[in-house]
Formats: C-alpha cells, structure tokens, sequence
C-alpha cells in the first residue's frame, strides 16, 4: 500500500508531468501535420521520406514553391470538427508523389534557327479544319460583340455626304486650294492638293441611285453598268473613235482607241510584228499606259498576261479612270506635270503613249526623262501620235525634236512602222558616259535617289542605272514572280546577308495565310476583281493570290512610313505605288473589291488618324466589297468600332496562331444598301 502511494506521489511529479505534456504535443502535432498531408491541400507539408535507399535524396514535392503557412493555418483553425479526435488511429504514412514528366519539347515557329541564322524553312501554324470551316459563318451576334472583344472607345455614327461629293477625290478636288496657285501652266492643278488639317473627309461618300453589284470579270472588260457611273460625256467626246457607247441601260466597250479604231487586239499585234523581241507576257510583263482613256489597250494585254497600269488626269474627260476601274482594269488618277509620278525608277519594260497630249520636248524633255526614270534598262517606249506618220510642217518639226531629245538620252529607235514608233532604252550607263562633255540633259548627281518620289519635283538630268545590273536582268515571266531580285539589297532597311531569305520567307507565310483564306473564307469563290494591299512589303500577299489562281489584280501600296520595297514588288512582276496614309489615296469611290491590310494600323495610328484612314477606305471600296485587316489586339478593338459606326458589318477572328496570339482578323462587308 505504501508502494503504490509512492508510485501515485510519482506520477504528480513535477518531472512526470512535463515528460507526459511534451508526449502529448508531439502526438499532436504528429497527427495535425499528418491530417493536412491526408487532406489533399496544394502546398503539402512533408516531414520525412519512407524511402530507405542511401544513395539518393528524397525531394519535397514543395521544393522550388511558395505557400502561405497562416494562411493555411488560419483555415485549419477555422474548421475544427477536421481536428483529429485523440481515439483516433494514424493512417499508414503515403509515399512521395512521383516526378513530373519531363517538359514537351518547344515547337519552333519562326524564321531564324537555333543559331540565329535565317531560314524559310519554318511553319505559319496548325491548321484547325473545324475552326478555319466556321469562320464563314459569322451572325449578328458576332457583329455586335466583336467575337469577344470589350470595346474602349465608342463612336458615333458617321454621317452621309452630300449627292455632289458621290465622285470625290480629295487631293484632286481641292478647289480652294487650287484657286490659290500662282500657276496651272505646267499641270499643277492635276497634281496632289489635299484638304488642310480639320477639313478631312467626315462623312460617308454616297453611291448613285441605282448602283448595282458591278459586272464581274471577264465579262465586264466589254460592259458595264450606266448607273455605276452615269456618265455620257465620253460616249459624246469619243463614241465615233471606237471607245465607248452607250446600249440602253449598259455602257460598251468595243476595244477601239484614238490611233487604234480597229481594235486594240490588232494594235498589240502589230506591235509585235513589228519587235518580236517585246513578246508579251513573257519578257514584257509590266506596262504603263499614258492618258489611258478607257484603258482598251490594257484591258486587251490582261489576256496576254500582261500587268497595265493605267493613268490619266482628272481632265475634262473626268471619268475616263473611273471606267477603267469599273471595267476590272488597274488604273490610277496621275499626270505628267512638275512632280515624279509616286513610282520607282526601273518599274516598267513598256511605257505606252497613244494621243496621250502630253508634249514631250517641253522644259527640255524634262518629262520624257520622267518616262526614261521609270523605264526599265532594255525596255520600250512606244508612241503613237500625229508626229509620227502626218508631214504637215509643225508636226515634222515635233518629230525631229523627238528624234534629237531620245537621241540625246541614248535610246535607239528600233522601228517607225505606220503611225507607231517604238525606242529602246540602254542596258548601262555606258553610252550616257561615253557623250561629248556639255551635252544635255547631264547625268544626275551619284547622290540622287532614283526611287525618292513622294511629292520630288522632276529632274532635269538622266537617272542613272545600277553597276551592277541590277533591274535591268530579272528573269522573264512567270520565274521573276518568286525569285529574289537583286534590287533587294538596295533596299533600306537592317537585314543584309539575310535579305533573300527574309523575301522567301515572306512568301511562304503568305502562301499559308490564302490557302486557309481559301478553306475557311473560300476565298476562291468569291468575286473579286480590283484589290488594295495597303501594306504590301515584298507582294507576298499578290503573288500568293496568283499562284492560288485568284483572277483578280492587286496595286500594291508600299506607305511612307516603311522602307521603300517597290522596286522588289516590280521586279517580281507585280504593280504598285507610294503613298502616305495620314492623305486621301488617288481613286475614285467604289473602286476597289477587297482591301486588305496587315499590320498597317499599329504603325500608322502613331502619325495618323484612323477614323480618316477608314474613312478613306470606305470611299474606295464599292458597295458589296469586302475589308479584312490583321493587327494588334489593341488596334481591332478600335478598327471595330469605327467600322460599326460606319455601317459595315464586322466581326473579329483568331489567327491561326490561336486564341492566345496578339493579332486578330477584323473581316468587314460593306453592304450594297447602306444600312
């Protein structure tokens, strides 16, 4: 009995009570930290490894994490019916989670290889056939919500303009500014004259009443609509040349010219007849037709495969352009007055004038010299006119001053044959070097820019031509459509080496980007005709189009914001201009099927406004055209806006890169009936 009491006296021992106190903790603990494990928390807690091998070391699967302990702590503390109960059993141990598999490896996208070396050996992205399938079907839904985007900024609905501005080209029909000039002697009201800042476009440039969807291609080269462009003036002017007549409710074109009344088919002919070495669409791919008229002469070399830009004036045949174009034929509004035309030196194997009124000799040849920038070395200049085959005094005297200025510039008159006469242009400078000193007109500066011409007032002295070759040899057509030309490294920009890689690659990515065009948007079904690139760079996205055999044509614009690449774009075969967007472009309304711009906007936006930029492409595009523009994410948000505001029917679509990609697709129809 004694014993006991002293084994009881034992137990109250200060000793034996704190030994069962820590006991008791250490259980606790133990299994509190065991009930978080069990209790499948993010940031376990993990206080030992079961693993008996010496000869590695256990790693949390915390390691490399963070967590919030007192966070942790906070919710357990707040739930105590999880607490372990003291009759509890502890649960057998549970093994550390396995490593986690190794990382996939990266899939590259790009055109630089892993050590930094250029390569077209590269993919655009996956191609997802149930995605790219339901791009075409975009509903109401889809306009209003911009495919998901939230829109920053909203904007009212623009306004339409009066019936007197349905024809209006703003940089040509400044008649404020004009009125201003102190002389029109040279054809300084035909050139540029844009609206002051604050007097832009603001409205919306209304069709004719009873505009219909335009006579598709290749029937439209013969006939068009009257009430597309009604008017008559040209029917009056030049119905007895063979241009143009009027049937009922159609305008007709039966392929005749001022110097070719039998038809324009017989005039190419006989031109080559009289050069063979010219053949059309093989070495002669890229024509400009001087005072085009209603461009017969271009429309006809469309079916020799041959690219004719044609230009003429806003003259008092005010609406000869504006035929052209509605015919599907590429055209401009331009003239030769005291400016450069807004394209590069070399761009054209053929510039073509019949009856074109221009007088060549004036200001000592200074436009013909014009015409011999842009020429390409080797290539033709044809003229039809009056001098040429009538002998009456003062026409002798033009062609003998003909005869003298080409002379002087070293062209070679291959042949005089009825009322044509077609020279040649040197392949190098050899000749212009080879002149006795003092003869005129000199030779330019070394220093001067052959392809400056963004409102460069003409010179008087004879551009001269690469050391090199270069632009003077491109293959012929179709070859020079997808080879590097040489003119790539005169180009300004940072690539040097990589150049022709760049200008592949280029061409790949936009192969690509119009074959899933053409599987999701069935691109190869829709009718177009006249089409804008509003950013062209190289012309992928134009030679990617021809090769996917989309009849159409593309004027690509090369902006002044960039560097200046068209002088490739013509090598290649292709047509285009220089043009700064912050100003109105030089067509007429409704005369462009589809715009396309890439890229374009994020660049410009920081110079330019671009409500004006769309509504300047509004004022081009016809009614039932179509817009696609790939930006930024940023930038589509903003476009959206402004399109809804302006009636087109818009919705916002990932690129192939997917949904995580910073660019998307804004694809704009404008309706024929403005709604």
């Amino acid at each position: 009995m004694k014993a006991l009491n002293n084994g009881g006296e034992l137990i109250k021992s200060p000793l034996c009570v704190k030994i069962s106190a820590l006991l008791f903790l250490s259980i606790a603990f133990f299994y509190l930290g065991k009930h978080w494990s069990d209790a499948g928390f993010h940031n376990q807690l993990v206080f030992f490894s079961t693993s008996t091998s010496t000869s590695s070391v256990s790693l949390s699967p915390n390691f490399n994490l963070s967590f919030d302990v007192s966070s942790l702590i906070n919710s357990s503390s707040s739930s105590p019916a999880d607490s372990p109960k003291s009759g509890d059993l502890a649960p057998p141990l549970a093994l550390p989670p396995p490593p986690p598999p190794p990382q996939p490896a990266v899939k590259k996208f790009g055109i630089v290889d892993e050590n930094g070396r250029m390569t077209d050996d590269f993919e655009v992205g996956e191609y997802d056939p149930n995605l790219v399938e339901n791009l075409g079907n975009v509903t109401d839904s889809d306009v209003e919500d911009g495919g998901g985007l939230e829109a920053r900024v909203r904007v009212s609905k623009f306004p339409v303009c009066p019936e007197s501005m349905r024809e209006y080209i703003p940089c040509m029909d400044n008649e404020e500014a004009i009125k201003k000039l102190n002389s029109t002697e040279r054809g300084e009201k035909f050139e540029r004259h844009c609206p002051e800042k604050g007097k832009e476009l603001n409205c919306l440039v209304p069709a004719p009443k009873n505009y219909t969807t335009p006579i598709p291609w290749p029937k439209s080269r013969d006939e068009v609509w009257y009430y597309n462009v009604p008017h008559t003036r040209l029917v009056e002017d030049k119905g007895g040349q063979n241009w143009i007549t009027r049937d009922k409710d159609k305008f007709k074109f039966p392929g005749g010219g001022t110097q070719f009344i039998h038809g324009a088919d017989q005039y190419l002919d006989q031109m080559s007849q009289m050069i063979p070495e010219i053949a059309f669409g093989n070495h002669t791919r890229v024509v400009l037709d001087v005072g085009c008229g209603v461009a017969s002469f271009g429309a006809y070399l469309m079916s020799r495969n041959v690219l004719t830009l044609s230009i003429a004036p806003k003259d008092v045949h005010e609406n000869q352009i504006q035929f052209a174009l509605e015919r599907g034929v590429p055209a401009m509004v331009a003239a030769f007055t005291t400016r450069r035309l807004p394209y590069p030196s070399q761009a054209f194997d053929m510039i073509h004038c019949s009856r074109c009124r221009i007088n060549w000799t004036r200001d000592d040849g200074i436009l013909l010299l014009e015409v011999n920038r842009m020429l390409r070395a080797g290539g033709y200049f044809a003229w039809a006119a009056q001098p040429v085959y009538k002998h009456e005094a003062i026409l002798e005297e033009q062609w003998t001053e003909m005869v003298n200025l080409t002379t002087c510039l070293c062209w070679e008159l291959v042949k005089k044959e009825g009322y044509i006469a077609i020279w040649q242009k040197p392949l190098n400078n050899s000749c212009y070097l080879g002149r006795e000193a003092g003869v005129t007109p000199p030779l330019c500066d070394t220093n001067d820019d052959p392809d400056d011409v963004w409102y460069t007032n003409l010179k008087p002295c004879i551009a001269r031509l690469p050391e090199n070759g270069a632009g003077s040899n491109v293959p012929s057509w179709p070859e020079r459509l997808s080879s590097p030309p040489e003119r790539l490294q005169s180009i300004q920009i940072d690539a040097y080496i990589s150049r022709k890689e760049l200008f592949k690659a280029e061409s790949k990515y936009w192969e690509e980007i119009i074959k899933g065009y053409i599987r999701g948007w069935h691109w190869n079904t829709m009718k177009v005709r006249n089409v804008l690139d509003m950013r062209a760079s190289y012309g992928g996205f134009a030679a990617a189009l021809i090769n996917n055999n989309i009849d159409c044509w593309v004027l690509n614009v090369v902006p002044t914001s960039g560097p200046n690449t068209l002088p490739v774009i013509y090598d290649r075969g292709l047509i285009g201009v220089m043009h700064d967007w912050c100003e109105p472009f030089d067509t007429y309304p409704r005369t462009y099927d589809l715009l396309h711009a890439s890229g374009l906007f994020e660049i410009e936006r920081k110079r330019c406004n671009v409500s004006s930029i769309m509504l300047e492409m509004d004022r081009m595009l016809r009614p039932g055209g179509r817009v696609y523009i790939r930006d930024t994410i940023s930038v589509v948000e903003e476009l959206l806006e402004i399109a809804k505001a302006m009636g087109w029917r818009a919705a916002v679509h990932d690129t192939a890169e997917g949904p995580h990609a910073s660019y998307r697709i804004l694809r704009c129809d404008k309706d024929l009936v403005r709604r």
